[in-house]
């Protein structure tokens, strides 16, 4: 009980004093984004942490809530960590023999390598490992979008009942960058390091896709990170909806495009 009361408080204290001041920063319209999303309903939304300003396309879509899919697989490791399901990234899960689509998926797996192939299995066992009950009251401390679980502890982030806007993926991931999450630096740092996926001539870029696989088509894709060059740090999320593979690849290919039409990525 005293964990649940400290885990509580610090949640309060965070949407007191950390959430207005993010809220509150100004925001600049990216019309010129428009092109990159051609055939897509979706939303670009960056956070410039120095200069403490929000640049987005389409704001309307930018608020909406979307399934968060592969995109959790963040904070389903950091949760993991926290409560003692996962002891650090090179922890080994074995693949139980089911076979998949995926070939990268059927085989054992660390969470570093799990969340790299985002391997779909790994993460239900994590998640399972976890419980409802403490799946929930870390939820509740981010605090993470609708923060339903309903949809069952297996499944409750894949086109589910669990559902998160652009603006507040962002929002989390500034946090989990400058260590004000409610859980230890240590676990930070790993979700951290894990989420890495390239760094050359003094950019940082990381990130992690997520994907709506629903009647044999791709109907919602999500790429959310950061960048870090030039002593600054840039926090992102895409998410696209349509019947034309919106995939988180897609989301992917489209978040580098605004960067790199923002001079953020070379």
């Amino acid at each position: 009980m005293k964990n649940i009361s400290r885990i509580g408080l610090v949640c309060a204290l965070v949407l007191l004093f950390c959430l207005p001041a993010l809220q509150a920063a100004p925001v600049k319209s990216l019309d010129h984004a428009a092109p990159f999303f051609h055939g897509y309903i979706g939303t670009f939304v960056l956070y410039d942490e120095l200069a403490n300003q929000y640049a987005v396309y389409n704001q309307p879509q930018s608020e909406k809530r979307l399934t968060p899919c592969s995109s959790f697989k963040i904070y389903n490791s950091l949760i993991a960590l926290e409560t003692g399901a996962a002891v650090d990234e090179t922890m080994v899960i074995a693949w139980n023999g089911q076979p998949s689509s995926i070939t990268a998926w059927n085989r054992d797996h660390t969470m570093a390598s799990a969340i790299q192939n985002s391997v779909v299995w790994y993460y239900q066992a994590l998640a399972e490992r976890i419980g409802p009950q403490r799946m929930q009251q870390n939820l509740d401390a981010l605090p993470y979008g609708n923060r339903d679980i309903s949809g069952g502890i297996d499944r409750f982030w894949l086109h589910s009942t669990l559902t998160i806007s652009a603006r507040e993926q962002v929002e989390l991931l500034s946090r989990l960058y400058q260590d004000d999450l409610p859980f230890s630096s240590r676990n930070m740092a790993i979700v951290r390091k894990i989420i890495l996926q390239s760094e050359a001539d003094g950019v940082r870029f990381s990130g992690k896709t997520g994907s709506a696989y629903v009647g044999g088509q791709f109907t919602v894709g999500w790429f959310v990170g950061a960048v870090e060059r030039d002593k600054r740090r840039y926090f992102f999320a895409v998410n696209i909806e349509g019947e034309k593979e919106a995939s988180g690849i897609k989301a992917r290919s489209i978040a580098v495009d605004v960067l790199k039409s923002l001079a953020i990525l070379p």
